[in-house]
């Protein structure tokens, strides 16, 4: 049997004859070049110009993330908060209950503040994909004792795979996972070093991880949550595997895992209190668990995202940005078949058994089958109650198969070159055969409506003092955040009433998307959907001007692109009792 220990490497996953990079030769560089062609060419619809371009699937998403990156560049500048009051004005935002990928707008800060937050964006569109891809590349290589054709094979599925392009649609949170391959290297380093009792790597890669965890954590909790969750269910194979070994290696481990979970714990329970019970942190269900799942013959099918897939798959899925199970049938054959093949490989039974445990988590309370519930509990109803995972949205505990479909492919693929003859090219073949349906193709992208000049060129100042209260008409809301593209486009440097985010404003403090709509947006709603100018009366004057008090607001603009602008200047011209201040192509009012 295969020990899980690659021969000729050390504790720390070096090569015994040097140093793990030293063994990197053009091939390797060859794959990480062409991870980054793929995803320049995946995401070449944004450029040259992003600031007027947007994600066609999906760019609300892409707006509420433009607008989160914007903000981070105010904590990379010294503004440190964890909620911000430059969004849903007054209360404001948690910003940890939300995907606010600080650390990620926190490191573009520079970026973003020289070419603006659409070139950041599509930045880290591309870049999140190719460096998951470079990350896990170099994790086979290191760990696994991977051939550069076996890894670069791996690195491909596991940065490309269709969950990965399809979470790219705007889920910047989900697709930046560089850090899961460190994670794991480091988990392996720790396991090894438990082995060997050597306590100094023991103790340095325990800190490492919880570094990484830490890092994590403000980039995406989600993949953290998935990744912890699946190494669990891994490691638990592993010993159920290899007892003798598990109680060898298990207390040094452990003691290793303790020192990463005090030092995690220590450095996360102020910013982790804040996004659970500081204001306006949210807990418990914001998606009910039996709408998010994994349809049985998504599994099978191929991705509308790729060049083997057809628009009709797109109904086994809740969305574009959602095709994390679409494998494709021969995908699947290939992992079962390399399972089977290499059914004493250790590494090979472990990784598989949690992959297919997360899979069958994914597929909900309840089994779904071509759209149709078939009221048999799934796996998931035993845990639909347990704080944290009641949280989570089941089809997303499949992603973490790709990752270990990865792993397979590596293994079968580094075990297939072993053999002699020309059978030594049959597993890179089958590789090959399989990955082709899933090519994927570039991302669907539009034409992104130009920004007002009044917002574009700095106009804004003219009425909004330095942290002052903008009032867009009609305000922004989930389902139309534009108005907060504005606020992107100047760096947070005003704020904005409602939005688009996480808070506490459903049933009895529960989360909900949004907040609490006022009088004056209500009626801008209106206004903006009949096209005729609003019917005032006294009572709707009082409650307007109520708003624009709770609001702090310096002025209301109403800008000349917006649809049915002339009735929304109308009503506002009616509701304040004063004519408007032109500037550049806007209209706007004096609070």
């Amino acid at each position: 049997m295969t020990s899980p220990t690659p021969t000729g490497t050390d504790a720390s996953g070096d090569p015994a004859t040097g140093r793990w990079w030293s063994r990197l030769d053009p091939v390797d560089l060859g794959f990480c070049a062409f991870y980054l062609f793929l995803a320049g060419w995946l995401t070449a619809g944004l450029w040259p110009d992003p600031a007027a371009r947007v994600l066609a699937l999906n760019p609300a998403d892409q707006t509420l993330y433009e607008w989160f990156l914007a903000y981070d560049t105010r904590i990379a500048t010294g503004d440190v908060t964890l909620i911000t009051d430059r969004l849903n004005v007054p209360d404001g935002v948690n910003l940890l209950a939300n995907t606010s990928v600080i650390l990620l707008g926190v490191l573009l800060t520079p970026v973003t503040l020289a070419f603006g937050v659409p070139v950041t964006f599509a930045l880290l569109v591309a870049l999140n994909l190719a460096g998951t891809a470079i990350a896990w590349h170099v994790l086979f290589r290191r760990v696994l004792d991977a051939s550069p054709l076996a890894a670069g094979l791996g690195g491909l599925f596991a940065g490309f795979a269709p969950g990965m392009v399809s979470q790219s649609v705007s889920h910047l949170h989900m697709t930046a996972q560089w850090l899961v391959p460190v994670m794991v290297w480091l988990v392996v380093r720790l396991y090894r070093a438990a082995g060997e009792r050597h306590r100094r790597r023991v103790i340095t890669s325990a800190l490492g991880l919880a570094a990484a965890v830490v890092a994590q954590v403000f980039i995406g909790e989600e993949v953290l949550f998935l990744t912890a969750c699946t190494l669990a269910l891994l490691t638990a194979g592993y010993a159920v595997l290899l007892p003798g070994e598990a109680r060898r290696v298990g207390g040094p481990f452990l003691a290793g895992m303790s020192i990463t979970a005090v030092v995690a714990g220590a450095l996360l329970a102020y910013p982790l209190w804040v996004q659970f019970s500081g204001s306006h942190g949210v807990s418990g269900v914001l998606f009910a668990p039996g709408f998010f799942v994994t349809d049985l013959a998504s599994f099978a099918a191929f991705s509308p995202l790729t060049v083997g897939g057809g628009p009709e798959a797109a109904d086994l899925t809740t969305g574009p940005s959602e095709y994390n199970t679409f494998f494709g049938w021969p995908v699947l054959l290939l992992f079962a078949g390399f399972a089977v093949w290499l059914r004493r490989d250790r590494a090979v039974l472990a990784a598989a058994f949690a992959g297919l445990a997360m899979a069958a988590l994914s597929l909900g309370p309840s089994l779904v089958l071509n759209r149709e519930n078939l009221d048999i509990p799934g796996p998931f109803a035993l845990l639909e109650d347990v704080p944290v995972v009641d949280a989570a949205l089941p089809m997303r505990f499949a992603l973490p198969l790709i990752p270990v479909i990865a792993v397979v492919i590596v293994r079968g693929v580094r075990h297939g070159l072993t053999l002699a003859g020309p059978a030594r090219y049959v597993a890179p073949a089958l590789v090959a055969v399989a990955l082709l349906p899933l090519t994927p193709v570039p991302l669907a992208t539009g034409d992104r409506p130009p920004l007002p000049v009044f917002i574009a060129d700095g106009h804004w100042r003219e009425c909004v003092p330095p942290g002052g209260v903008l009032v867009p008409l009609p305000l922004p809301t989930p389902q139309e955040p534009w108005p907060m593209r504005w606020a992107a486009a100047a760096d947070a440097e005003f704020g904005l009433p409602e939005g688009f985010f996480i808070g506490p404003y459903g049933a009895e403090g529960t989360p909900a998307m949004g907040t609490y709509r006022r009088t004056l947006s209500v009626i801008a709603t209106e206004v903006l959907q009949t096209g005729q100018p609003a019917t005032i009366d006294d009572q709707k004057r009082a409650n307007v001007r109520l708003d624009l008090e709770y609001w702090s607001a310096s002025c209301v603009v109403v800008a000349d692109s917006t649809p049915n602008a002339p009735a929304l200047r109308a009503t506002m011209e009616t509701l304040l009792g004063v004519p408007g201040t032109r500037s550049a192509d806007v209209v706007y009012w004096r609070a």
